[in-house]
């Protein structure tokens, strides 16, 4: 029974070909696009909004050095909601729940920001790893500590985004087959047991929008730092 409930965070596959690429392409064909009349419609003045409302509250502690990743951060954001929130429909595969497609997305944009600080400001790069008025003894461990902290940072991304998500499912999953097995034996507790994941399936919606907005703030918070 344990290894049928971790089955839906496998891959899903057909006559042996793996359909993740089509569950990371789907998104895309959602997004309505701008269309040549005067007024756009209900659906795309909404999305234009909540597009420009994110941009300017990501980007505003940033110089204009850093608002040069406002498509990339945008794009990213409302993506990784999409892939998140789809992947609560029945029948549906999430591919964030897999730590290499979000390793994926962290590393190179983590290092991207880590790249761009030692261009464009070295020594202020290089400064983060060690605190202003630090004693000489603990100088090298500083060091050592802080190297440490900043190569851990992608993988705090994608297993903080992984982490949240498969265990909002796979608790999903445990209380509806907690609903069903006590319906026949137990009623009324079988509602109230469905009262509660109906909140919690609420719950991880909100879960799947709030770790999409986390993933994006940090990778801002790290451009922040070096630009």
């Amino acid at each position: 029974m344990m290894t049928s409930f971790f089955d839906q965070f496998a891959s899903p596959s057909f006559l042996g070909i793996p359909l993740i690429a089509i569950a990371i392409a789907l998104p895309w064909i959602l997004f309505p696009t701008p269309s040549s009349r005067w007024l756009n419609n209900r659906l795309i003045t909404l999305q234009t909004w909540f597009i420009n409302r994110f941009t300017n509250q990501l980007l505003m502690p940033l110089n204009l050095g850093g608002h040069k990743w406002a498509l990339l951060f945008a794009s990213l954001m409302v993506f990784l909601i999409t892939i998140n929130m789809l992947g609560l429909l029945p029948y549906t595969f999430t591919p964030t729940t897999q730590l290499s497609l979000n390793m994926g997305f962290a590393v190179p944009l983590w290092l991207a920001t880590v790249i761009i600080g030692m261009r464009n400001q070295p020594t202020v790069a290089l400064g983060h790893l060690l605190p202003e008025g630090t004693p000489i003894p603990l100088i090298p461990v500083l060091i050592i500590i802080e190297t440490i902290s900043l190569f851990i940072r992608p993988l705090a991304l994608g297993v903080r985004l992984t982490a949240n998500l498969t265990a909002g499912h796979l608790l999903i999953q445990l209380i509806a087959t907690a609903v069903f097995v006590l319906l026949p034996m137990m009623p009324t507790v079988a509602i109230l047991t469905a009262a509660v994941l109906f909140l919690l399936t609420l719950l991880e919606v909100a879960v799947a929008m709030i770790q999409a907005y986390v993933f994006v703030l940090l990778l801002s918070l790290y451009l922040q730092e070096n630009v």
